[in-house]
């Protein structure tokens, strides 16, 4: 996905690189995960500083671009955040600037854009819900309207940097019957709020259960229309699943690459691992594989990026494969180092432990099959009935 078209970009990518690698390389991942913290505010605010965190606002709300695709200069960011396993709250802050900057009242939240966008706040999208699947449009969270605002009742799981976060964006269901969907701005201070933190197997990345018990919100906490937060919430989960399936890729790669010097490096009866027919084989099917973790997801991020009616399905499609085979691809490298590969001074298991993370968030790779079943049985029927 990094696809370096302009003198621009590649200012923009190198510079990534270069602070990544001088700021958060693993090691200080792994001192970051015996401190027991997720990221420093200061480091985030660092980053925000090299124009990650205002990609998808417009220049009027004070963000912009590098190139002509906002999407794509933050799945370039993404690719890079796989190769060193950064932390940091770059989904989630990227995901809530997108309700905010894109609902038809953004005006109303520029203080909090402003804020977001310079890393002097970090905000997160409590989406998900305890035991329940992938279910973005069907929450069980309720907001009911008041005199005042509205009262949130119920709970969200899996809530990235909860605990690190000043704001949390809230679906909710609400309206006479219940079948309206809005999304609320809601302080994590605020009466009511308990923030509740969940084991993650990730070493840096921290999650958060949050309750909402009987939270009081005014009216101006809502974030768009009831007629457009349907549309909103779709454009939340494509730039999250697409940034997910990214950062994936910048995992696999860096994995792949140092378990093949690994099999040129060591010997074996006076040859390299890597003259091993067997192990060619197995390397062969994991670059195959790669290459499609890699099209798959460019498709997604291109889909995306245009707003192509195929948007939806394209993400289904990336993080449905990408989900299915970085796993794959990581075990298989972990296979390839022998004994080494499964010890806790290895590198290998911190970015198996990034994948299986993400498999499971913003839907399985089985939730997204039955995605893209329903659509293609959709499409089937529509050219069935096209035919008569």
């Amino acid at each position: 996905m990094t696809v370096v078209d302009s003198p621009e970009k590649a200012l923009f990518v190198s510079t990534t690189q270069s602070f990544l690698q001088k700021e958060m390389p693993l090691a200080r991942v792994r001192e970051l995960h015996a401190a027991g913290t997720s990221f420093d505010p200061a480091w985030w605010q660092r980053a925000a500083q090299l124009g990650w965190t205002g990609l998808l606002v417009p220049e009027e709300l004070g963000g912009g671009s590098v190139s002509e695709s906002g999407v794509a200069d933050l799945a370039a960011i993404a690719e890079l955040l796989g190769k060193t396993l950064a932390p940091g709250p770059l989904y989630p802050v990227a995901v809530v600037l997108t309700a905010l900057a894109e609902c038809t009242d953004a005006q109303a939240h520029a203080a909090v854009i402003e804020s977001l966008i310079a890393g002097e706040a970090v905000a997160s999208w409590a989406v998900s819900e305890p035991g329940r699947g992938w279910e973005p449009l069907d929450p069980s969270v309720t907001a009911t309207p008041t005199a005042a605002g509205y009262c949130l009742e119920g709970t969200k799981d899996r809530v990235e940097a909860g605990a690190q976060s000043s704001l949390l964006l809230v679906v909710a269901r609400c309206g006479p019957d219940g079948s309206e969907i809005r999304q609320f701005l809601v302080p994590t201070d605020a009466p009511g709020v308990r923030v509740e933190p969940q084991q993650s197997v990730d070493l840096v990345k921290q999650y958060a259960r949050v309750h909402f018990d009987g939270v009081v919100v005014d009216s101006a906490a809502a974030v768009g229309s009831a007629a457009e937060t349907a549309a909103l919430i779709d454009r939340q989960s494509q730039i999250a699943q697409v940034l997910q399936c990214a950062e994936v890729v910048g995992v696999v790669q860096t994995v792949f690459d140092f378990t093949v010097q690994w099999a040129l490096d060591r010997h074996t009866f006076g040859r390299p691992l890597a003259s091993y027919q067997a192990l060619k084989h197995g390397f062969a099917d994991m670059k195959l594989w790669l290459e499609a973790c890699r099209a798959t997801t460019a498709a997604a991020v291109a889909d995306v990026a245009d707003r192509s009616p195929a948007a939806g399905l394209s993400a289904s499609i990336a993080k449905s494969y990408v989900s299915e085979m970085a796993g794959r691809i990581v075990q298989g490298c972990v296979q390839m180092h022998g004994g080494i590969g499964v010890t806790w001074e290895h590198d290998l298991h911190l970015y198996l432990r990034r994948v299986t993370l993400y498999r499971a968030l913003f839907g399985t790779p089985e939730e997204h099959n039955l995605r893209v079943y329903e659509a293609e049985k959709a499409d089937r029927c529509a050219a069935g009935r096209a035919t008569t």
